[in-house]
């Protein structure tokens, strides 16, 4: 099992999950954050830390966001790893919560 960011960290990127992790299985992208399936450990940490909530364990992952699942697996393997936290994006609060942001991402 692995952990799984999903839709709502689109035009966020709160990076405090980064901070938690044992493994430095985060990779950024420009406007999103994954996680590697490979090197998670499944520790449960990130998920707490998430302010947006946007971090599910596989298991718990809710329909509608099945697609993060193959997401973070791809672009894990072509995203930078970050291991440690920075600012969120600018207008964070702005888009946090709001529905619809798949079509946002930046790959």
């Amino acid at each position: 099992m692995t952990f799984v960011v999903t839709e709502n960290c689109i035009k966020c990127k709160y990076t405090d999950c980064v901070d938690v992790c044992p493994v430095d299985c985060f990779h950024e992208g420009p406007n999103f954050l994954v996680i590697d399936p490979d090197e998670c450990i499944d520790c449960t940490l990130c998920e707490p830390e998430c302010p947006a909530e946007a971090i599910f364990s596989e298991d718990d992952l809710p329909d509608e966001q099945m697609e993060f699942l193959q997401i973070n697996a791809e672009l894990s393997q072509a995203w930078p790893v970050l291991s440690e936290k920075k600012d969120p994006l600018e207008d964070a609060e702005e888009w946090d919560g709001k529905p619809n942001k798949t079509p946002l991402l930046e790959r």
